[in-house]
């Protein structure tokens, strides 16, 4: 997730320069996934959301050689074709459980989402990382524009292609999201009765640092400029007949920085995490994408997860902390939160120095709840 300071600080001087639609690649890929049933009409690619996906592996991360990886695609219920890595144990026999895994907002699949899932997938896990619609791999345009909704969307419709993947039990299937997407993925849980247990790792929620900025700070009258700004520059796109992106994220961060900004510099600019298809590795933001957030609240319904399981996972000293607390005081048992010491939020997306995610109690989780 990017600081909303970003996205503020954009909307009081709008951009008028306009720059070509990152266009999506036309090509199919022709890639199919670890036990995948015969009849799976709707992992494939047909139409105006054909996508392209690189046969190399690209990841920020080594190669396992304790798990099987294929590429897979599967459509949500939209229509938007989702590229996704699919991770499965060696030599492991019989139905396993398995994991939906995305975030960050901004990221894709071949950074944090895939460590987490072929990590998890060396513990026995069949994990499935992929990228929201509109940006990395997957199809939609114009590029690097999300929805709550959507976002949502994508995250069932991960477990709608777990359900073609004979060796997946069905009745075993849980999600992790990953800083922006452990909002997303607490409320798909809400509404979709088939994810038996949650995990959220560094959570934001994306609605309410939108809707009210950190540490909900934002007054009613900065709210309300940043929206007339904001529907003003509707105008402006359609009359330019392209979309307006935001100045491209984390790039040209100063050492008089806040730090939690220079920590996603660190993190997305650096041979660490560098992806060149991220959002947040310096490409951007459409200039609107703010407003479907900041007026859509995410977690209204988190108390219906239960009596499914929560674990909050989060760094004391994460300047994002206080939305998994929030989060977590406002969930039904059970839930857990365990907050790891001296950890900052990107922390959390690799390990950092120490390699502090606790992909053990993860592991413990899981298999307590998806047994």
């Amino acid at each position: 997730m990017q600081p909303l300071s970003h996205q503020k600080a954009v909307a009081d001087d709008v951009i008028t320069d306009r720059r070509d639609f990152l266009r999506s690649s036309t090509c199919i890929a022709a890639i199919s996934a670890i036990g995948l049933s015969a009849n799976s009409s709707f992992a494939s690619d047909e139409g105006a959301n054909k996508v392209e996906q690189s046969a190399k592996w690209d990841k920020t991360f080594p190669k396992s050689n304790k798990v099987e990886h294929r590429k897979v695609t599967f459509k949500n219920r939209y229509g938007f074709t989702l590229c996704g890595d699919l991770y499965q144990p060696k030599n492991v026999k019989g139905k396993l459980p398995a994991l939906a895994v995305s975030g960050p907002f901004g990221a894709v699949k071949e950074q944090a989402s895939g460590l987490y899932a072929q990590t998890l997938a060396e513990k026995g896990f069949i994990t499935l990382a992929f990228d929201p619609s509109y940006t990395g791999e997957s199809s939609g345009e114009p590029r690097n524009v999300a929805s709550p909704d959507i976002c949502t969307e994508d995250l069932s419709a991960a477990v709608d292609f777990f359900g073609l993947v004979s060796r997946v039990d069905r009745n075993r299937i849980g999600a992790i999201g990953i800083c922006g997407w452990g909002g997303f993925v607490l409320n798909a849980a809400a509404a979709d009765k088939r994810i038996k247990a949650v995990a959220t790792s560094t959570m934001y929620d994306i609605s309410r640092v939108s809707a009210y900025g950190y540490n909900d700070n934002m007054s009613f009258v900065e709210r309300t400029n940043i929206l007339e700004q904001l529907s003003t520059q509707r105008w402006k796109d359609t009359e330019g007949g392209s979309y307006a992106y935001q100045p491209p994220y984390n790039k040209g961060v100063t050492e008089d920085a806040p730090q939690f900004m220079i920590d996603y510099h660190d993190y997305y600019m650096t041979s660490r995490g560098y992806h060149e298809r991220a959002v947040n590795s310096g490409n951007a933001w459409t200039m609107t994408n703010p407003l479907s957030f900041m007026n859509a609240p995410i977690l209204n319904y988190i108390k219906e997860i239960s009596p499914r399981p929560i674990l909050f996972i989060h760094g004391e000293k994460a300047h994002s902390r206080y939305m998994s607390e929030t989060a977590y005081h406002a969930a039904a048992e059970p839930k857990e939160l365990m907050i790891i010491p001296d950890a900052v939020h990107t922390d959390l997306y690799d390990g950092g120095e120490n390699h502090i995610i606790p992909f053990e109690k993860l592991s413990e989780f899981f298999n307590k709840h998806l047994s």
